[in-house]
């Protein structure tokens, strides 16, 4: 059994980790730390795991017992938490914050997107749990930035539901503004944008063609950029991503591949990937709700491809993904504790 810890317990990837754990066949929680709730039911926050568990939330984190420790802060915490703390050289880490996201001589952490960091990922003490943001635009974007046919900017729109903002209300997230309505934030300056690009540059066969499963100190710097609007959208969970690719020379040729080719070029990509599929048919959010799925669907339209790439943000964009790698760090099955099935309503 693997023992866990968590910090941060309380919020919206808190609970859902939680309840993943709690199913887990190879899982033992041993803590589920929060300040603000110690002494106080699990249940009393996350209700939706009434009658699964009687466990407290508790102050005290005893690092000494676990083989492993979840860190559900916000971004900017786990960084500072480690300098006030000590973990013991035997104890993984697996941060879900953006803090160590960016490859960098002063830390350690693998960069945890499994669909290309997988050996990585298996021998890795620490790791940074990609953005949910991040692993949709990623998803729909990796087999083309390998194949070098990623030539000019990429223009990306991507809606998220409400749990994306966690938990802390505010003046955006509140049910009387969020619902009947959408809007547009971040505009071309999103935190993700800096390890979506540190990916796409990285996997390119141009700029580093050794770069998969090899850890790199800095992000390379390379010429694949993206535009990117994200949306805040009128539902809970989710991201539904489009990304509008332009192509040189003639439709069939090596640098314009067909719509055949470039469903191959994705099949291939993804035929050994735990979670992410391709799909040739368009694709609907509800098919990867509760769900640790990602599907990705092109369409051609002469020198231009779109693709559609969704997860439900909390899952394979948050805590389904951190299980996953969990799973691998730990030599489990990749899809131990995760066989979580869509609704078709």
């Amino acid at each position: 059994m693997v023992n866990v810890g968590i910090l941060g317990a309380a919020g919206y990837t808190g609970g859902e980790l939680i309840r993943l754990l709690l199913n887990h066949p190879f899982v033992n929680i041993v803590f589920a730390n929060s300040e603000s709730n110690a002494g106080n039911k699990i249940t009393d926050v996350h209700g939706g795991l009434i009658g699964e568990t009687d466990m407290e939330f508790t102050a005290e984190m005893p690092f000494d017992e676990v083989d492993v420790v979840f860190f559900c802060f916000g971004h900017g915490k786990s960084e500072a938490f480690l300098k006030e703390h000590t973990i013991p050289e035997d104890v993984k880490i697996i941060d879900l914050a953006q803090d160590f996201r960016i490859a960098a001589p002063t830390h350690d952490y693998v960069y945890g997107l499994p669909e290309i960091h997988k050996g990585l990922i298996s021998s890795c003490k620490h790791l940074a749990n990609p953005g949910c943001f991040a692993t949709c635009i990623q998803l729909g974007l990796l087999p083309l930035a390998k194949a070098g046919l990623l030539k000019h900017d990429v223009a990306v729109n991507a809606i998220t539901g409400s749990t994306g903002a966690g938990q802390k209300p505010s003046a955006t997230t509140h049910f009387s503004w969020r619902t009947d309505n959408m809007s547009i934030y971040k505009v071309f300056t999103h935190q993700h944008l800096h390890e979506i690009c540190q990916s796409l540059n990285n996997i390119s066969p141009a700029d580093a063609p050794k770069v998969v499963d090899t850890l790199v100190e800095q992000p390379i710097e390379g010429d694949i950029t993206v535009d990117f609007i994200p949306y805040r959208g009128d539902f809970s969970r989710g991201i539904f991503c489009t990304e509008v690719v332009k192509f040189d020379g003639e439709e069939g040729s090596a640098t314009n591949p067909s719509a055949e080719q470039l469903a191959e070029l994705y099949r291939t990509f993804y035929n050994d990937a735990a979670f992410t599929h391709y799909s040739d048919k368009a694709l609907d959010l509800k098919q990867v709700v509760n769900t640790n799925k990602a599907l990705v669907h092109v369409d051609k339209f002469g020198n231009k491809a779109v693709i559609t790439s969704m997860i439900d943000n909390l899952l394979k964009g948050a805590v389904g993904q951190a299980v996953q790698n969990m799973n691998i760090m730990f030599s489990l099955d990749e899809k131990a504790g995760l066989n979580l099935k869509s609704s078709a309503f």
